[in-house]
């Protein structure tokens, strides 16, 4: 498949279906592989944090989590047909590996919610093999631990809930350690899992206003949402 830059990050231009499908691949195949899911604010943080840059053009697959990363793609000669959302391309892993012999491990959010975003995704994908769960709190000694034991069970997916850009650093420093085949950072995707946290309803996704709905519902996000604009004014001025 192609790939797209805004602002010197590198998009696969795969759809859904076409990314569920290489993802599942990758967990065939030998070596270890991440996947990035970057929305128009980790853009941005990347425009000043080399290391974020440099994983990110590391990266095996970098999915655009955004209708803004997907507008933005209009400057470029290669353009991005869908969103493919973090969250999104998990569930469609889920559905094809539910009844195979992959494993997944969840790691990150707040104490409790990756255990529950476990118990309620094995039982919307019955049949998915969950082997193993930890919060994203930890210190040095645990996270010795918690590198050892995913060493010990080795999961051929492991999905990361830290946060950006910890969870991008996290995986590109840690992943050799831990046996997984592929790893996701998938933000606060165990908020959702586990029920959390609602989802945007589907008239604010199809109109390209999911932000404004976590906007409203999660004031806390103000700051961070101010990089939207921002976004829009830089790949304006530079991608023309």
């Amino acid at each position: 498949m192609g790939k797209t830059y805004i602002l010197g990050v590198p998009f696969d231009t795969y759809k859904m279906n076409e990314a569920a499908d290489r993802a599942v691949e990758m967990l065939g195949e030998n070596g270890q592989h991440i996947i990035c899911t970057p929305n128009p604010e980790i853009v941005m943080e990347a425009q000043n944090d080399r290391e974020l840059m440099g994983i990110l053009k590391a990266a095996d697959m970098v999915t655009p989590d955004g209708v803004g990363v997907v507008w933005a793609s209009k400057y470029s000669k290669t353009k991005l047909t869908e969103r493919v959302s973090g969250y999104d391309l998990v569930l469609n892993i889920f559905e094809r590996i539910k009844d195979t012999e992959y494993t997944v491990y969840f790691f990150g959010g707040a104490p409790g919610v990756a255990d529950k975003a476990a118990e309620m995704m094995k039982e919307k994908y019955h049949g998915l093999k969950v082997v193993g769960v930890h919060n994203g709190y930890f210190d040095e000694k645990e996270e010795r631990n918690l590198i050892a034991e995913m060493k010990r069970v080795q999961p051929d997916l492991l999905l990361v809930g830290l946060g950006s850009p910890k969870q991008e650093k996290w995986i590109y420093n840690n992943l050799r350690l831990t046996g997984a085949k592929l790893a996701i950072g998938i933000g606060g995707s165990f908020d959702v899992m586990s029920g959390n946290l609602k989802r945007a309803p589907k008239i604010f996704c199809r109109l390209g206003l999911e932000w404004f709905y976590r906007l409203i519902t999660q004031p806390t996000r103000f700051k961070r949402m101010l990089k939207l604009p921002k976004f829009v004014f830089k790949v304006r001025k530079e991608m023309r």
